[in-house]
């Protein structure tokens, strides 16, 4: 599924070749919800009046397949199309023009059927906290994605930033949108003259999800109003969101404003739970995706804060083992809920398929991890929801579902680890291993809520580590951070059971390259590159973390930061049941014929 570089190359000579002419607008362009046949085409421009899209299986567009015009009122609502018909295994290019005249061009290619094993390459990205210009991606459009995944906290609207000034939590719609048009947009408030999400939109078709910035931090869809976290809870002062009289906080003014911002500004489809039987789920939006790249990976898109169950109390001394013990066993209260029940019924559907049509790389991605890592702030992940956490990767050990990788955001850094899974017993927990893994992804633009510092001031909070060695902590260079918080996280992790970070003793075929398995104090975006042999290869691109002041005093020097490579290992896939067979009887041969 792999985009042909030549074809890439005479697409930027195209829009190279693009007259220029002074506008006051700007036209961002992408593409998403990609299927075998169909497209999303997508397109905000700051001149309201008519989008013409146009699509063409050539970069110098020299036979138009198709197209169509979108009328747009205001620069706050982008143009979006929806293309049908494609052809699979296709490389195609589209192009935008606005009612100024101004055109940009992006591409996307439709993934192969099962049957074809090819390379793939996938960008991961998360948590959008700060404004643009995002230097954090600036390699990722020339890295030629096949598709792009926005794992969430896509903006934060419970933050103030630029787009608006006083503004702390987001509250109408217009609100919503004009956080969302800052992350993608070249806008006046930014003091910086470019951003880099734009050409990511461009380069490539976007799967999307949402964590819980996109509304308030920390919210519980499948909660009542009252019940879930709210405004006032992140913002002491502010007035809550969520009091409308209804059953759940999906259900509110709030959620469906954001909701519909969110769509708007993605390339998707909007889409609805119906016909579940669940009031919890049907009639809201539904994010859940589930998309074959031919033969050799698929990627599955969860969505964790609609449905799920409020959250447990936090544990309030991590030290206490009757603290500890005690909000372990509740984590597994019978029917509690991350992902509503008619999610993981899907997501448990689509990997079983996959196993069976020999799916090779099934992706799923999860806003928050899934791995453990202890109890402190497990309500807010799926170590809170562990009956379901159990069910669903039981479910993948039970069924002999091979080479299933988690991916996650949420933490602001890169942490891999091997995924097991926790039964109660008359001892206490069993934890049992999976062949299953997962990578946690940092962020985008994160200054203030990187993983690295955060732990170590808790655990300095928390007297876990003494002043000195604090201090010791941020005298060291991030790489000697990085290893002094992971020494920390082990810590924690392994006196429960939980195996430590990294993929060394994982059981996996897995070989480190460069780096580490654990990077917390930079910037990041993650690559899954799937080679011809079917190899996993992983990589994460770094740059050196700053805040939205620095980037205002020195935008030259931020528009200059390049992403390095802080972490870099490669997975051999676990060879099917058939592959094994044949493997079996060459080696058989090959004795026979020796003897």
């Amino acid at each position: 599924m792999r985009s042909n570089a030549r074809s890439l190359l005479l697409l930027t000579a195209v829009i190279a070749a693009l007259p220029v002419v002074a506008h006051a607008n700007e036209l961002v362009v992408g593409s998403g919800d990609l299927t075998n046949n169909s497209v999303v085409l997508f397109a905000r421009t700051d001149t309201p009046g008519n989008v013409s899209f146009e699509y063409s299986a050539t970069p110098d567009f020299s036979s138009i397949l198709g197209g169509g015009a979108v009328t747009v009122g205001t620069d706050l609502v982008p143009a979006k199309l929806d293309v049908t018909g494609l052809a699979p295994n296709q490389q195609y290019y589209f192009r935008a023009t606005d009612a100024g005249a101004l055109t940009r061009v992006g591409a996307f290619s439709t993934p192969a059927p099962t049957s074809v094993k090819q390379p793939v390459r996938i960008a991961t990205t998360t948590d959008w906290q700060q404004s643009a210009p995002f230097p954090t991606v600036r390699n990722l459009p020339g890295r030629n994605p096949d598709v792009i995944l926005k794992l969430g906290d896509t903006i934060y609207a419970d933050t103030e930033t630029r787009a608006l000034p006083g503004v702390v939590q987001a509250r109408t719609l217009d609100q919503f949108r004009t956080k969302h048009r800052e992350i993608i947009s070249q806008s006046a408030v930014s003091a910086t003259p470019n951003n880099f999400m734009g050409q990511v939109y461009a380069s490539a078709p976007i799967f999307n999800t949402i964590d819980d910035h996109e509304i308030v931090d920390n919210f519980a869809g499948g909660a009542a109003p009252g019940v879930s976290p709210d405004a006032p809870l992140v913002n002491p002062g502010e007035a809550p969101l969520f009091t409308d009289a209804v059953p759940f906080v999906n259900q509110t003014r709030a959620y469906r404003d954001a909701m519909r911002a969110y769509s708007e500004y993605h390339p998707t489809r909007s889409q609805v739970w119906s016909g579940t039987g669940d009031a919890r789920v049907d009639g809201v939006t539904k994010l859940y995706r589930h998309q074959d790249l031919g033969g050799s990976a698929s990627v599955t898109m969860l969505d964790s804060r609609s449905f799920r169950d409020v959250q447990l109390p936090p544990v309030s001394n991590p030290t206490d083992p009757i603290a500890v013990g005690g909000f372990l066993a509740s984590t597994f209260t019978p029917g509690r809920t991350l992902l509503g029940r008619p999610q993981l019924d899907a997501v448990k559907a689509d990997l079983l398929a996959d196993q069976a049509s020999g799916v090779t790389w099934k992706i799923v991605v999860i806003p928050e991890p899934i791995q453990n890592f202890g109890v402190v702030n497990a309500e807010d992940r799926f170590e809170g929801y562990a009956t379901e956490r159990t069910e669903l990767l039981k479910f993948i050990d039970d069924n002999g579902i091979d080479n299933v990788v988690f991916v996650a955001g949420d933490f602001h850094g890169t942490i891999v680890n091997n995924l097991s899974y926790q039964v109660p017993t008359a001892q206490g927990l069993q934890s049992i291993p999976t062949n299953a893994f997962e990578i946690v992804t940092g962020p985008v633009g994160f200054f203030n809520g990187r993983f690295g510092p955060a732990v170590a001031n808790i655990a300095a909070a928390a007297n876990l580590i003494t002043p000195e060695q604090l201090a010791f902590y941020n005298s060291l260079p991030e790489a000697g951070k990085d290893a002094f918080v992971r020494n920390l996280v082990d810590a924690q992790v392994t006196p429960l059971g939980y195996s430590p970070v990294g993929l060394e003793d994982s059981g996996l075929n897995a070989t480190l390259l460069q780096g580490s398995y654990f990077a917390a104090h930079g910037f990041s975006w993650t690559e899954f590159d799937i080679d011809e042999l079917e190899n996993l290869t992983v990589t994460t691109w770094s740059i050196d973390a700053f805040d939205d002041a620095f980037a205002l005093a020195n935008p030259e020097a931020v528009l200059a930061l390049e992403p390095r490579i802080v972490s870099q290992f490669v997975v051999a896939p676990i060879p099917e049941p058939a592959t094994l067979g044949l493997l079996a009887s060459a080696s058989l041969i090959a004795l026979r014929r020796r003897k």
